[in-house]
C-alpha cells in the first residue's frame, strides 16, 4: 500500500530516498531547512561553473553512487583521473601515492618504511574489521606500525580529523579508509583513479530534483520543521511556522543532534523515543571550515596535499585543478583548504579575513612562491556537523535500528559504520532506507 512520506534533510542521502520511494509509488515530501539541497555536497557557482563548498570526488569502488548516476543517465559526464597524493613534512612535500614513494619517505628510517608498507598491505588484505572495533587506531599503530611511524603518519592524520579525541578513534574506522583506498586501485602498485561531475556533483543533485519533481515529490526549502507528534491511527504530524502536515511515514535525515528539537515535549516523553534519544545524543560530531579560493598561480604539482607538520594550522590542501582541468575555470587554479574543529573552537566563529590572514601565512611556509596578490577569489563555508567522532566505544554506542519508533525512522551518515561519511555511503544510506520502507 502506498504512503504519503515526509523527508526531513535534503542532503544525498534525503534525496536519494526521496527519489527511491516515489519510484516505488509513494507520495513524498522532502522538507529543508537551508534555502537549496544537497548538504555538504552543496555547490556554488564560480566561473558559470558548479564548484562544491566542500570538496568532492569519487572512488571506482563507489558501486551505489555510480549505479545511480547511471540510472538518472549521467553516466557520460563522469570524468577519471588519475589522482597525485603528496605529505607535508619537515617543511617539504613528499610525493605519497605509490609503494616506491613510500620507499623514498625520508621523514621516517627504512626499516620503518618498509614496515608501513608490510602493514598497509596487511590491512588491505584483512576483513574481519569486527575484531578491530574496540582496539584505538592510535594504539594499533603505534604497536605494528611503531611508534615513530604513528608519530610521523598517522597521529598527523587523525589529529587533523578528531581534534582531541584522536587516541581514542576505533581501528575499524582506519581500517575501512585504507582498506576503501587499496580497492579503489585495479591493480596493486597502479595509480589511484579518482572521479569528479563534469559541471560538478551540483549536475548530479539538479538531476536528482528533476526526477523527484516529475514523479510528483515535493521539495519545501527554508523549512524549520518542529513539533513531532504521533496522531491517533499512527498517523504523524509535522509543524512548522506556518502550518500542520499529516504524514504515514517520517524518515529524518538530518545530523543525529537535532533530533531531540524536532519532537514535541509528548513525544520526547515516551521510553521508546527517550531511549532512542539518549543513545544518539552520545555521539559527538565535529564541524569543518573550508576556505575556497582561485589564483593565477599554480602552486603544486599535486592534488591531495595531507599536512602532517606539528601544529599546523590546517588539515589538507588541495588543488583542485590537478584532477580538473583550469580551462573549466576560464584558466584560473581552483585552491581547497580545510580543517575539521570543535565549534566550541575560537576558530570556527572568526570571519573570512582573519582566517584567510592565517591560513595563507601557512600556506606561504609551504610554497615560498605563494603571492596572495594573484588571488581572484575567496569563500568561506562552515559546518556544524561534518564529522561524527568514531570512537573505539562507537560500535556499542550506534542504534542497530533506523526505526526510532513506529514509522519515524532516522537515517543519516553517523549511522553508517565503519565507513565514513561521503558522497557514496550518503547515497547508499538513502536507498537502505527506502528499501525497508514497508
Amino acid at each position: 500500500m502506498n504512503k504519503n512520506i515526509a523527508i526531513i534533510g535534503g542532503g544525498l542521502t534525503g534525496l536519494t530516498c526521496g527519489y527511491k520511494l516515489l519510484k516505488k509509488g509513494h507520495k513524498v515530501t522532502i522538507f529543508e531547512k537551508e534555502k537549496e539541497v544537497g548538504g555538504l555536497a552543496s555547490s556554488f557557482l564560480l566561473s558559470e561553473t558548479y564548484l562544491e563548498k566542500f570538496y568532492h570526488h569519487i572512488f571506482e569502488t563507489d558501486r551505489d553512487f555510480l549505479d545511480l548516476i547511471k540510472e538518472l543517465g549521467l553516466e557520460d559526464r563522469l570524468l577519471w583521473r588519475e589522482s597525485s597524493i603528496s605529505v607535508y613534512r619537515d617543511k617539504k612535500l613528499f610525493p605519497f601515492s605509490s609503494a616506491f614513494d613510500l620507499l623514498t619517505f625520508r621523514p621516517i628510517p627504512l626499516v620503518d618504511r618498509i614496515r608501513t608498507g608490510l602493514i598497509t598491505l596487511f590491512l588491505q588484505r584483512y576483513k574481519n574489521w569486527q575484531r578491530l572495533k574496540d582496539i584505538s587506531a592510535y594504539d594499533w599503530m603505534s604497536k605494528y606500525a611503531g611508534k615513530n611511524v604513528t608519530r610521523v603518519i598517522w597521529e598527523p592524520l587523525l589529529k587533523g580529523k578528531f581534534g582531541e579525541a584522536y587516541k581514542d578513534i576505533s581501528m575499524s574506522w582506519l581500517w575501512a579508509r585504507i582498506h576503501i583506498r587499496a580497492n579503489s586501485r585495479k591493480k596493486l602498485g597502479s595509480k589511484e583513479v579518482l572521479g569528479y561531475i563534469d559541471g560538478g556533483f551540483q549536475i548530479f543533485i539538479k538531476k536528482l530534483i528533476e526526477e523527484i519533481i516529475k514523479k510528483g515529490g515535493k521539495i519545501m526549502t527554508e523549512s524549520n520543521i518542529s513539533d513531532i507528534e504521533i496522531k491517533s491511527g499512527g498517523k504523524i504530524s509535522l509543524r512548522d511556522k506556518e502550518r500542520e502536515y499529516i504524514y504515514d511515514k517520517i524518515i529524518i535525515t538530518g545530523p543525529s543532534p537535532i533530533l531531540r528539537e524536532l519532537f514535541s515535549s509528548k513525544e520526547v516523553k515516551k521510553e521508546k523515543v527517550q531511549y532512542y534519544l539518549n543513545k544518539v545524543e552520545r555521539i559527538k560530531y565535529l564541524g569543518a571550515i573550508c576556505l575556497v579560493f582561485t589564483s593565477k598561480q599554480d602552486l603544486s604539482q599535486y592534488y591531495w596535499h595531507n599536512v602532517n607538520e606539528d601544529n599546523a594550522p590546517f588539515l589538507v590542501f588541495i588543488n583542485h585543478t590537478k584532477l580538473i582541468d583550469k580551462r573549466r575555470y576560464f584558466g584560473n587554479h581552483v585552491y581547497y583548504i580545510a580543517k575539521y574543529l570543535s565549534v566550541e573552537d575560537p576558530l570556527y566563529t572568526k570571519s573570512k579575513k582573519e582566517i584567510s590572514k592565517l591560513w595563507f601565512s601557512y600556506l606561504r611556509e609551504m610554497f615560498s612562491a605563494f603571492d596572495e596578490n594573484q588571488i581572484l577569489q575567496k569563500y568561506l563555508f562552515k559546518s556544524l556537523y561534518a564529522q561524527h567522532i568514531v570512537d573505539k566505544d562507537y560500535y556499542n554506542i550506534v542504534p542497530r535500528t533506523n526505526k526510532i519508533i513506529d514509522n519515524i525512522y532516522l537515517s543519516n551518515f553517523s549511522l553508517i559504520y565503519p565507513e565514513d561519511r561521503g558522497v557514496n555511503y550518503a547515497v547508499k544510506e538513502g536507498k537502505r532506507i527506502a528499501d525497508a520502507i514497508l
